[in-house]
């Protein structure tokens, strides 16, 4: 594989960042579900009050990968880091990307001393699931989840 670099997301990689939120919507064949625009995604990552985090995967310069996170408070276990989406471009898909990313994350949430990492996956998305059953992740068949839009 060419170089690849793992780096914390600048708010220059948003234009980037936006465009493997809609690959990934398109993957899971709902391209129509992204309706943050660009504007929304750097205020939120990189204004007064960020409410998100990335890493970003190089190669040679063009960003290839993210692993976009956020805090989560469980009242049981404290601190956490959401992975709100593991994301590499088709193209680069089976090179380990993904795993370096996610090892990266992992050794992130280390270093600030968060208690562990959640994030949902897809129950279709095999390949996915196959890929973190690697790392020995807790699949949870109880919890249902919900959500309200506004």
């Amino acid at each position: 594989m060419q170089h690849l670099k793992i780096r914390e997301a600048k708010k220059e990689d948003c234009p980037r960042i936006l465009e493997l939120v809609k690959e990934l919507a398109l993957y899971e064949k709902a391209p129509e579900e992204v309706t943050i625009t660009l504007a929304e995604m750097v205020a939120c990552g990189f204004g007064a009050k960020p409410i998100w985090g990335a890493l970003v995967a190089e190669v040679n310069g063009v960003i290839v990968g993210i692993a976009l996170h956020y805090d989560r408070y469980s009242t049981w276990k404290g601190r956490r880091l959401y992975l709100e989406d593991l994301i590499v471009t088709e193209a680069m898909r089976g090179a380990g990307i993904g795993k370096k990313l996610l090892d990266e994350l992992i050794a992130y949430g280390k270093a600030k001393k968060y208690n562990g990492i959640v994030w949902q996956v897809l129950d279709w998305n095999e390949s996915a699931i196959d890929f973190y059953k690697k790392y020995n992740a807790h699949f949870d068949p109880e919890w249902i989840n919900v959500s309200i839009d506004f």
